[in-house]
């Protein structure tokens, strides 16, 4: 064969695949376009789009996830894991034969000693269960026979952000997609009208967040998080601007589809028709979003029950919209509260931080299970590690701190899929090492993606020549904790 006939066997190859691309293009825009032209009956969700995993691996017991995510890393020592024997020896030294040599930050490996400090907090047992709870956390303490709590958690990073990546995405390193975006690529979105995974924050202070805490990695950018504002326009951008008004912007919009189809037919790009569907989604969404913030209608005994105040943002507004987006369908819905890093000052730090979050998770449980969303919903609260047995500076009455503790701490689940009233794994007499039925993070993502009906292995995407998944080569189900 000569030059001149592989020449053209490649030009015919090129225009095939480029009539091939303009057609599946035209395709899907006109799906979209039609969508909007076929209007669902009022508040109805509609399936916006069936996700990579169809049928499901697993008969699902979760519908959807909504992650209470406590950044800057909660102490399990004095919040879920109680240890008496801490309590008698606060002041000593901590044995090496518990440290074993292992590898603590720069912020105390300086410390002449690394003195063992119980908790200054009393714990009570409650539910059927008698699973103890810190007296901090009355509330929640309450939905005990709800409630899974993980003792035996486990992770590999030692600092925030890597700690956070890996909780996220699986992996120390940022680019990967996040659990919410794999969620959204898996499962797709059950209401056109909202994006499939929502991001929510509260609180002040401690850790910076990281918009690519929610990134889609390489997957399509329709599956990253959309974070929603409890200030201002809900959604950035989603509002008209000053002087446009809806037909305009609608027109404007059409042309703006057209020009984008005529680059998809000229390049073949599949991210131009990712591009298509969220300039659509965000047109949909600016009737959609504003109702769904308007917390005013709800009762005020709900609001009282969450002890949220429509009129000042916070943790307790974002779980009361958490249970509002459960019920429109959405697959993801994340909630970040800030200011858990209590390197000092930590008893007034814990106290704080519990009242701001205690009864708005507890009546987030509670208001899910009365309407019958408990069931599909799975609920997670924890957050990237835990903290030191021993004290970070000076141990006093009123103060002290805890370093970062990435061998073991506490997470709990709720909900779909979810042994409700159970304990599973233990920690030694110092919440220092895992003594029995480790969950490592790998673990985790793998657990929940098994409720949701997805085998964690075959979850995958490929980028560059390889097969990602999101529990790397790693992973186990937990079964012990499944309903």
């Amino acid at each position: 064969m000569d030059l001149h006939e592989l020449s053209q066997r490649s030009l015919a190859r090129r225009a095939f695949l480029k009539r091939s691309g303009a057609s599946l293009g035209t395709l899907a825009l006109a799906s979209l376009l039609n969508e909007d032209a076929q209007a669902a009956p009022s508040g109805a969700p509609l399936r916006r789009n069936r996700g990579a995993v169809d049928p499901l691996h697993f008969a699902p017991k979760a519908k959807r996830v909504i992650y209470l995510f406590q950044s800057g890393a909660p102490s399990h020592i004095d919040l879920y894991d109680p240890k008496p024997k801490l309590v008698e020896m606060t002041g000593e030294p901590l044995p090496d034969s518990v440290r074993r040599g292992q590898r603590i930050t720069g912020m105390t490996s300086g410390q002449k000693y690394h003195l063992c400090v119980g908790s200054p907090f009393q714990f009570h047992r409650h539910g059927n269960s008698g699973t103890a709870f810190s007296e901090v956390l009355p509330n929640i303490g309450k939905m005990a026979d709800d409630i899974c709590l993980l003792r035996a958690v486990h992770t590999d990073p030692i600092n925030h952000d890597p700690a956070v990546t890996y909780l996220y995405t699986g992996h120390q390193q940022p680019g990967r997609p996040t659990l919410g975006a794999w969620t959204s690529y898996g499962l797709g979105s059950e209401n056109r009208n909202l994006p499939a995974f929502v991001v929510m924050i509260s609180g002040g202070g401690g850790q910076s967040l990281q918009s690519r805490y929610w990134g889609n990695g390489f997957l399509p950018s329709s599956h990253q998080g959309v974070q929603f504002r409890s200030q201002g326009d809900p959604v950035l951008y989603v509002s008209n601007p000053p002087g446009l008004n809806g037909p305009t912007r609608r027109r404007m919009l059409d042309r703006l589809q057209a020009l984008n189809q005529l680059q998809h037919e000229r390049i073949g790009d599949p991210e131009i028709l990712t591009r298509i569907e969220q300039y659509e989604l965000a047109y949909r969404m600016q009737t959609s979003v504003p109702d769904l913030m308007n917390l005013k209608t709800e009762p005020q005994a709900v609001l009282d029950l969450y002890g949220a105040d429509p009129e000042k943002p916070s943790f307790a507004n974002n779980c009361l919209l958490a249970r509002r987006l459960a019920e429109r369908g959405v697959r993801f819905i994340k909630l970040l509260h800030r200011d858990w890093d209590h390197h000092g000052g930590l008893p007034n730090g814990i106290r704080s931080q519990a009242k701001n979050t205690d009864q708005a998770s507890a009546a987030l449980l509670s208001d899910l299970k009365q309407r019958g969303l408990l069931d599909e919903t799975l609920v997670i609260w924890g957050g990237e590690f835990g903290r030191t047995a021993y004290s970070q500076g000076d141990i006093t009455k009123q103060s002290f701190g805890r370093d970062h503790h990435p061998r073991c701490y506490s997470i709990w689940m709720a909900g779909g899929g979810i042994r409700g009233g159970m304990t599973f794994g233990q920690t030694d007499d110092f919440a220092y090492n895992i003594v029995q039925d480790g969950v490592h993070i790998n673990d985790l993502h793998a657990t929940i993606l098994h409720c949701l009906g997805i085998d964690h292995e075959r979850l995958t995407y490929r980028f560059q020549g390889r097969d990602f998944r999101l529990t790397d080569v790693a992973g186990k189900v937990a079964f012990p904790i499944l309903a």
